[in-house]
């Protein structure tokens, strides 16, 4: 080891973008070149540091950690360019020896990015000077400033900087860098640094500026560079590596590079033995919680949690006493003090009253919060603190599925709040604990197969649609969602690799871009919460937008003790809370949702009908046809198919065989008895992992502890940990009188299953939710479908707010345009309707609305059409606006025709416009106002007539998003099916994938795009009365079809499907026309039923020039009818025709409505 080189100065690829190097690698080949220790120096960062930490010390290799800061010439609060260089930053390496060091760091890249950010993160000498105790310091590469003066030879400036950071360091905390990668300006400055170190007595210290693992990496870390510029290879003038020797070079190659030099490869060895900090893994370092009147933590943990308890009792005793429970009460008392005893003895109890706090926090200020996440709901006092709403004991929750003596890390307690007011919560969380104790969490996104071959294509100059092609051949879910896998298991990508060398080298060159760190970006819901300022434990991150995170991610995080809370915006608890409000508001019930029965046949109807449209997690067409087979008729079986409806169940089979057993008992069969109290709620089948744990305990005695560590090395496969649990598992099967083979076949089931096994725990919290949606939408339809729509009009997620206009419409109820005289800001309830906000029209902006719901009120409702303009003000209600609320019929209730107010537009305007001007010299004038009498309405304006449904329709489309007075599909609703077949909401991504579907429907918006060779495609997006979905029409196809390309065009299409991922959709186009003629054409046969009983001659004689107006193609039959018997027969004069609507309509009309049938 004496002769081994440690390398000092490495970028991995949090280097974003820059660095290429992954840090499982580093490590590993660090290790085969027995290196006893290396660093991690990122870019003005250290968002690898934990997970380089924990990498290195399971390979047994000695962790270093340190930063390549930027320093900036001058202040780091000035920011402007330095000579034309983007603030002209000069580069510096600080390593860790200690925890002083450590935190000493972590006060230093706050600062960077707090204060001193301008294109980097920046610090200066003077914030250097005060935390430079516990770091030593190398002089970095050539954009060092030492270095930067050398090179220009301004070696006395050079000296300077140098004695500066000696003095700022200390002796023997500041080497010189020694660098050779072939440059020439390393070649010129290493005598003079060499010289510089003797003169001043700094030692010198040899590294390589590792930006890489091998030699050969060097392409793809320029690559890298293109990503990260936005250049392509081929640009003459961008930012690249000069050399391809920054890789992980072994201690010989060192040694041979600085044979002249062996004090500078010894310091490596010498700086890594001063380096000795460690992260406080398996410490808790949980924030202060203040109990009342100075009491005690654990005597009030314990005060509260008893005290819930009792409230929870009443109810506990009734289902005993009903019968409701199969368990005694003493089963709760003693799972009860179980679990306190286990809280206290780890030490969490404060943790319990945070959240618990939090909670009470948001329900006293009447934000909603849901029934429980995770595996919390397995957790009796959690239950009782009202931090879950899940009876774990009645619904076979494990506790030690959430907390157990084996698991060394904090519970995880993630809570939902609505989604709406969840900002409120997170500024209690900070005034509580304050603001420099509480944060946002960074999370990173790295680049998916897709991206990476996307991405590479681009720098690479590959036309766009043969890398689309390849990029949508990788599957999109699954273990094949990769490049290595896509390889072994798509045929066609497999060919492409061995036949089509350009397409190899892209495919080569994205596999290793695969997974890497692309961005950093916010996590959606998770904050931690510190005892002492976070800087003291963690260095912070700022993004350009200026959000403020950490600068470790969640998972590291926790592994050095942080609390770390995901509290999430959940949008169904807003709808919750806003169907609530409406019913009690409406109808003076306050309905208590808890309270409620689990076993209400009206809401099981809801499920069984697959109507679980607006539905929490039950809405997808897919569940929707799981449900109708299934039949749910118990709460237990929404908990199976919300844990069943997954990718991995659905594929493997387990989702079908679950509904074949329901209907098929015969099929279920357990290996010994001991499964059947198991596994019976589920058919015999292994759904949830607390039933793998209680496998575990109830067949081979183990405790619910171990039983957790088996359920996460099944989850892991990891094969010694297997091994070991599977001849724990036959050993304890036998002393419980399980023969051996049936131990092992069982253990072998329990390992199959895992795979798929989900947390009942979670899948019953979010049951619950889905049973209060479903129980609202069951007996409150109107004010549940108002509350969603306000909901999705929020978001502006126009194919959601299609989606459930058209339900409904299947439901009975009528949405109503919005009116300036019913209308609220929101979706609200107009007796069994639905009256849209004023909030959904477009142009029309919120104080605008204000402004006219209090003018309302205040006129006791407006009485005609120029009450909206007494009070005119011109800042409020423009032209804009004022031609939306026609358009969306916001005036209907006045009388007016929408076309007779758009040519009124002017007027009203200016008679807006004097009345506020008349107002203003009021005060001026002895004639009030009331001078301006409102203006004629001309002749010709009364006489115009309404718009054409086609026009009107699409005026509603235009403001609000989606057709309400009806809709343009809606008059062949009934004929769709015989030429379609599916509607857009039933295209299935999995099943439907690569086939053939045929749609029909109206396209909403059509933009034309060109490729690489100039030939025309589009993409459209196409609605049908169900839903949206995304249209592409590449260029053969476009050049057949394009005339219909047009928006408000109603089409047919054929095509295939396509999916970019788990219940996505698109479809490539193959055939397109308009709708009326694909019924014409696409028709097989055509039938008039002739009632001959009371069918009179003329009327027969009036059928045959008809007929005879329609020649074509299409086989006619008349279907001629008496009272005893009916006659399918050919005329020999009219054997086919022309099926167009105009003679479908003719006929209908002689012979009666509903005589004409078409088959396709």
């Amino acid at each position: 080891m004496d002769n081994s080189f440690i390398h000092l100065h490495v970028h991995t690829e949090y280097s974003i973008l820059d660095g290429a190097l992954r840090i499982s690698d580093l490590v590993k080949t660090a290790s085969q070149l027995n290196m006893p220790a290396v660093a991690i120096t990122d870019h003005g960062n250290v968002f690898g540091a934990i997970e380089f930490f924990k990498t290195a010390r399971s390979q047994g290799l000695k962790p270093i950690l340190g930063c390549e800061v930027y320093v900036a010439p001058k202040s780091r609060l000035e920011k402007k360019a330095v000579n034309g260089d983007e603030g002209g930053n000069y580069h510096l390496i600080l390593l860790v020896k200690d925890e002083k060091g450590y935190r000493h760091l972590c006060q230093l890249i706050t600062s960077a990015y707090l204060e001193g950010f301008y294109y980097r993160p920046r610090i200066d000498k003077d914030i250097l000077r005060e935390h430079s105790s516990g770091l030593i310091a190398l002089s970095s590469c050539l954009k060092g400033e030492i270095n930067d003066y050398l090179v220009k030879n301004m070696d006395d400036k050079a000296e300077a900087a140098a004695r500066q950071y000696l003095e700022i360091f200390g002796e023997g905390n500041f080497y010189l860098e020694i660098q050779d990668h072939g440059l020439p300006d390393q070649k010129k400055i290493l005598p003079k640094i060499v010289d510089l170190g003797r003169r001043l007595g700094i030692p010198l210290v040899a590294t390589n500026d590792v930006h890489f693992l091998q030699k050969e990496d060097a392409q793809i870390q320029d690559i890298l560079l293109c990503i990260q510029t936005g250049k392509k290879l081929s640009d003459p003038d961008r930012m690249h590596f000069s050399s391809d020797q920054f890789y992980l070079k072994s201690s010989a190659e060192m040694r041979e590079l600085f044979k002249d030099y062996p004090e500078a490869l010894d310091n490596t060895r010498h700086i890594a033995a001063r380096c000795n900090f460690e992260f406080p893994f398996g410490s808790h370092f949980l924030p202060h919680f203040e109990a009342p009147d100075h009491k005690n933590l654990r005597d009030y943990f314990e005060e509260i949690a008893r005290q819930g308890f009792e409230a929870r009792l009443p109810l506990i005793k009734e289902k005993i006493n009903n019968g409701q429970s199969a368990h005694t009460l003493e089963e709760y008392q003693q799972r009860f003090e179980r679990e306190i005893k286990l809280i206290e003895q780890m030490g969490f109890e404060g943790y319990f009253l945070i959240v618990w706090d939090m909670i009470k926090a948001a329900r006293d200020r009447g934000i909603p919060v849901g029934p429980g996440r995770g595996s919390a709901a397995g957790s009796l006092v959690a239950y009782c603190l009202s931090i879950t709403q899940i009876d774990p004991i009645e619904y076979d929750l494990l506790f030690e599925r959430f907390l157990n003596p084996e698991r060394i890390s904090l519970p995880d307690i993630d809570i939902d709040f609505c989604g709406r007011r969840r900002q409120e919560i997170i500024d209690y969380v900070t005034e509580k604990y304050g603001r420099e104790n509480v944060c946002q969490i960074v999370t990173f996104g790295t680049m998916a197969a897709r991206q990476a071959i996307r991405d590479a294509g681009r720098v690479m100059e590959i036309p766009l649609n043969e890398v689309d092609r390849v990029a949508k051949l990788i599957p999109a879910q699954g273990p094949e969602a990769n490049i290595e896998g896509a390889l072994k298991s798509v045929p066609e990508l497999k060919e492409i690799y061995q036949k089509n060398e350009r397409m190899a080298k892209l495919l080569d060159v994205a596999r290793k871009l695969e997974g890497q760190v692309r961005h950093p970006s916010i996590h959606a819901a998770g904050i931690v919460i510190t005892p002492k300022p976070l800087v003291e434990f963690i260095p912070l991150y700022q993004s350009t937008r200026g959000e403020i995170t950490t600068m470790f991610p969640m998972g590291d995080i926790e592994a050095i003790g942080l609390l770390k809370m995901d509290l999430l915006g959940l949008r169904n608890l807003t709808v919750i809370s806003d169907a609530l409000k409406l019913i009690e508001q409406q109808t003076g019930q306050k309905i208590d949702l808890d309270k409620i029965p689990l076993t209400d046949p009206e809401t099981f109807r809801i499920f069984q009908q697959g109507a679980t449209d607006g539905v929490f997690q039950f809405e997808s067409y897919g569940m929707k046809e799981l449900l109708r087979r299934f039949k749910p008729d118990q709460f237990r079986d929404l908990i199976a198919l919300n844990a069943l409806y997954r990718p991995g169940p659905l594929k493997s089979g387990m989702t079908e065989e679950f509904t074949q057993r329901k209907y098929h008992p015969e099929r279920i069969n357990y290996e010994v008895p001991q499964l059947e109290p198991i596994l019976k709620e589920t058919l015999g089948i292994i759904v949830y992992q607390e039933q793998v744990m209680r496998i575990a305990t109830d067949l081979a005695g183990f405790t619910l502890a171990e039983a957790d560590v088996l359920r996460k090395a099944m989850g892991k496969k990891v094969k010694e940990i297997m091994k070991a649990q599977r001849d724990r598992f036959i050993q304890g099967a036998r002393k419980r009188g399980i023969p051996a083979a049936k131990a092992e076949k069982i253990f072998d089931q329990i390992a199959q299953f895992a795979e798929y096994g989900f947390n009942k725990s979670h899948s019953a919290a979010y049951a619950y939710l889905a049973y209060q949606t479903a129980y609202l939408k069951a007996h409150y339809p109107a004010h549940f479908m108002a509350a969603l729509l306000t909901s999705e009009a929020e978001k502006g997620d126009t194919d959601q707010i299609i989606k459930y206009v058209n339900e409904c419409r299947e439901l009975g109820i009528n949405v109503l345009p919005p009116d300036i005289n019913y209308s609220h800001y929101h979706f609200s309830v107009e007796g069994q309707n639905i009256r849209m906000g004023l909030s959904a029209i477009k142009n029309v902006g919120e104080n605008t609305i204000k402004e006219i719901i209090a003018l309302r009120e205040k006129k006791g409702g407006f009485k005609n059409l120029f009450d909206l303009f007494e009070e005119y003000d011109s800042r409020i209600l423009n032209r804009k606006a004022l031609e939306s609320l026609i358009k969306a019929g916001a005036f209907d209730s006045l009388g007016w025709k929408r076309a007779q107010l758009y040519e009124l537009i002017d007027t009203l305007l200016e008679y807006g416009r004097q009345k506020q001007k008349a107002r203003e010299e009021s005060a001026l004038s002895l004639f009030g106002d009331e001078y301006f009498p409102p203006p004629e309405i001309p002749s010709d304006v009364q006489a115009i007539n309404e718009w054409e449904d086609e026009l009107r329709l699409a005026y509603e489309k235009e403001v609000l998003g989606t057709y309400v007075s009806s809709h343009p599909l809606a008059s062949y609703k009934s004929r769709l099916q015989a030429i379609t077949s599916h509607l857009i909401e039933a295209l299935d991504p999995e099943k439907d994938f690569d086939r053939e579907v045929r749609l029909a429907g109206i396209v909403v918006s059509v933009k034309i795009l060109k490729t690489k060779k100039e030939e025309r495609m589009a993409t459209l997006v196409l609605e049908d009365l169900t839903g949206q979905v995304d249209v592409t029409v590449f260029p053969d196809a476009f050049n057949k079809f394009n005339p219909y390309l047009l928006e408000g065009q109603i089409i047919w299409l054929k095509g295939k499907m396509s999916a970019d991922g788990f219940e996505s959709k698109k479809i490539i186009a193959s055939q397109i026309m308009p709708l009326s003629e694909a019924f014409e054409k696409l028709a097989r046969k055509m039938t008039v039923k002739i009632p001959l009983e009371t069918t009179s001659e003329e009327t027969l004689d009036r059928l045959k020039p008809i007929l005879s107006a329609f020649p074509g193609e299409c086989p006619l039959y008349l279907e001629l009818e008496n009272s005893t018997s009916t006659y399918l027969v050919q005329s020999a004069e009219f054997q086919s025709v022309f099926p167009s609507q105009l003679l479908i309509d003719q006929l209908e009309a002689l012979l009666g409505k509903g005589t004409v049938f078409l088959e396709y």
